[in-house]
């Protein structure tokens, strides 16, 4: 579906007055986030000690998904700086390690590079989109927060980077990694094991929420789309699917989020050619059939329709 649309601009006239404060998450100021210790850490096994020792750590500020190695652990994403102490702390209890040899960051939010310096002043590799990299070495506003974040020390920058996919070998794991464009950020990666069937997608996919799109940093509704029709044609109906937060989902949870999504994306053209603004498009409730489950979906589509007025049409 999404093969058809392009990169040009559109409407860049007036979208600012639409204020970015209805589409933000109430989040704290980062400067306000208190530390936690090692028991706010939930440790969830993904496989069994004697099947790879794949654990997910949930309670720094996202999903972390920990594998242990000869030479140390290797991380995707690293929770909050506040949390990053007690993070390590649990992540060295799951894998029996005393470093992360190699750290993964899907995407360059507070929520993912909160460890990046501890990894980088240990010795790790850092391994990250470049748009990524070039985001932890300046200052960025964001949807997601409040203020600012950066630039991180130069020690917490990502020292690996793709433009587009790479793979390594890690504790006897052949492990995948590809950009998913435009998305919730512009430089977002996911991983993908796949001998072990599961997936961990960054930031695009919520486990039981709705996602943000980060329309001040590349995010838009085209590039979800594209993002999870992509996914869909790696995972299988029983792929286990980490996401940036929340309950694993499933393969089937991929393809069924895709379906919606498309479907959001065609009605936000019926929406523009009624002349309807974000406040509107929210009112009209189109994702009303799955609020039960992700929650009430105002802030999305406000945060969609914006992203497609400031962004990018079909030709």
């Amino acid at each position: 579906m999404m093969s058809s649309l392009s990169r040009r601009r559109f409407l860049n006239g007036g979208v600012s007055a639409l204020g970015a404060a209805s589409l933000t998450r109430a989040l704290a100021p980062l400067g306000a986030l208190a530390a936690s210790d090692a028991s706010a850490i939930t440790v969830i096994p993904l496989t069994p000690k004697d099947g790879g020792g794949l654990t997910l750590l949930q309670g720094s500020g996202c999903n972390v998904v920990v594998l242990p190695g000869p030479d140390g652990a290797l991380m995707i994403d690293g929770g909050l700086a506040a949390h990053s102490g007690a993070l390590l702390k649990a992540v060295s209890g799951a894998t029996g390690t005393h470093r992360i040899a190699t750290l993964i960051n899907t995407h360059w939010h507070p929520e993912q590079t909160g460890s990046n310096e501890a990894v980088g002043v240990g010795g790790g590799l850092i391994i990250a989109h470049e748009v990524t990299r070039l985001y932890e070495g300046r200052k960025a506003y964001s949807v997601c927060f409040e203020g600012t974040y950066g630039p991180l020390p130069a020690k917490a920058r990502a020292t690996k980077t793709t433009r587009t996919s790479g793979s390594l070998e890690f504790a006897g794991q052949h492990i995948d990694y590809d950009y998913l464009p435009a998305a919730h950020t512009d430089g977002d990666l996911y991983i993908h094991f796949p001998a072990l069937n599961l997936l961990v997608t960054g930031g695009p996919v919520e486990g039981n929420r709705w996602p943000i799109l980060d329309i001040h940093n590349g995010g838009w509704l085209g590039g979800l789309v594209r993002a999870y029709e992509k996914l869909a044609t790696i995972v299988k109906p029983d792929t286990r699917v980490v996401p940036a937060s929340g309950k694993v989902l499933t393969g089937a949870d991929i393809i069924r989020y895709r379906d919606i999504y498309q479907r959001l994306f065609k009605q936000m053209f019926v929406f523009f050619n009624h002349g309807y603004g974000p406040s509107d498009a929210a009112a009209a409730r189109p994702l009303k059939d799955h609020e039960e489950e992700l929650g009430d979906a105002s802030v999305f589509v406000a945060g969609a329709y914006r992203s497609l007025l400031q962004a990018y049409v079909p030709d």
